[in-house]
């Protein structure tokens, strides 16, 4: 984004502290996810944790792009 109009420095420091914030929540449900994942679950409930991981890991990726575009900022 090498023509993008910079934003003002109070709303780039917010957004990083969110995204911070984000990451944690995130990584718990990571942490979580790969707990239950260790448990001997029936087919519904392995199904319903692989769900919530991959959604996690989406999630995580997408905060890191934020990141990345706030740092260009």
């Amino acid at each position: 984004m090498p023509n993008s109009p910079k934003l003002p420095p109070d709303i780039v420091s917010r957004l990083r502290s969110l995204a911070h914030d984000l990451s944690n929540s995130i990584e718990t449900l990571l942490q979580a996810s790969y707990l239950l994942g260790e448990l001997n679950l029936e087919a519904p409930g392995k199904t319903w944790v692989t769900l919530i991981a991959d959604a996690a890991q989406d999630a995580a990726h997408i905060n890191r792009e934020i990141r990345e575009v706030l740092r260009t900022q």
